[in-house]
């Protein structure tokens, strides 16, 4: 009886050992597992036109979230200076005209565009004073643009149109934002802007002598990724595309509540806010615009800007263009 006893017990003392010794590697295991690190948010910044403002609707919508991507917007009233930062690492995306990213390629070959966001059908404009009625006007008189990037091979297009050159005018830098005052001040007697700016400049006298209808395509927004996001962050740059085209269809069918998102958002006044004269791209539109073969590519687009820097003097070399722009993220998710 008492040797059964004990054999009972070995047994029990036994099987209580070997769940033990199971317990602790399978604690030892959980406790040796690498916790999976939160990412942090896609940071991408973006300026003061119409046109890059779907990111702050996809925000507040919550549509990036549910395509599944955590993203940081940081608004700037003007980028120009971030650039740099953009290149630093600072941000993972810039919003960009075509024009500024193939001028920053020159100096961060491995930057690529990822989407068109919008295109300006006549939303970009040349505001004059009252005296200027034609573009042949402007002989001799000083011209306002941000030289150096898309500006002024906007400037320059409509100076062609009355048979003119940048030599028969007096080109002054300056941002968008600065037109309204240099106009009002007699320091420009044109200049290169668009909203919230050219409302400013109409209630100053401003007159509006050329837009961007007029030069279909030739005027684009693109956000640009760096590298090591596009290496690491595929996935979630493209559910950001995902979400910033919802939030682009969602503006155009529900203009004024996208109108009071962005209103409140950024604290500016909605009736600033049109989307007249401005193309916010869709998947179909984009899909075409990063076609080669397509006779309207950004492709096509991409070369006459590099065109104009290199005669221009702006730039000394311009990278392969077929390396910049990235259409991976346009396709459905794998």
């Amino acid at each position: 009886m008492i040797k059964d006893i004990k054999h009972c017990m070995f047994k029990v003392l036994r099987y209580a050992s070997i769940f033990f010794i199971i317990a602790c590697l399978l604690f030892a295991c959980h406790a040796w597992t690498p916790t999976e690190l939160k990412r942090p948010p896609l940071k991408v910044i973006f300026g003061s036109f119409v046109g890059e403002y779907p990111g702050i609707i996809a925000q507040e919508k919550g549509f990036f979230k549910a395509q599944g991507v955590d993203v940081k917007l940081i608004y700037k009233r003007s980028i120009q200076l971030e650039q740099a930062n953009f290149s630093a690492g600072k941000y993972d995306g810039i919003s960009l005209s075509l024009g500024s990213f193939i001028i920053l390629s020159t100096t961060n070959p491995d930057i690529q565009g990822a989407i068109v966001i919008d295109q300006s059908t006549g939303a970009d404009v040349v505001v004059a004073q009252a005296q200027i009625k034609t573009v042949a006007d402007l002989k001799g008189k000083k011209l306002g643009a941000n030289l150096g990037g898309f500006s002024e091979v906007f400037v320059t297009e409509m100076l062609k149109t009355a048979n003119l050159t940048s030599d028969d005018v007096n080109l002054v830098k300056l941002e968008a934002s600065e037109i309204p005052q240099r106009l009002k001040n007699n320091t420009i007697q044109a200049g290169h802007t668009w909203e919230p700016h050219l409302s400013e400049a109409m209630k100053l006298g401003g007159y509006i002598l050329f837009t961007s209808k007029q030069t279909p395509g030739l005027i684009l927004d693109m956000i640009i990724f760096r590298s090591d996001t596009i290496r690491d962050r595929p996935e979630e740059i493209r559910a950001f595309v995902r979400g910033w085209l919802q939030a682009s269809a969602y503006w155009k069918a529900n203009v004024q509540e996208g109108n009071a998102i962005v209103s409140k958002a950024l604290k500016i006044p909605s009736n600033t806010l049109s989307l007249e004269g401005i193309n916010l791209t869709n998947l179909s539109e984009n899909q075409k615009l990063f076609q080669s073969s397509n006779p309207n590519s950004i492709y096509k687009t991409a070369k006459i800007y590099a065109d104009f820097f290199i005669r221009s003097g702006n730039v000394t070399r311009i990278p392969e263009l077929k390396s910049l722009f990235n259409s991976s993220f346009l396709n459905p998710p794998s």
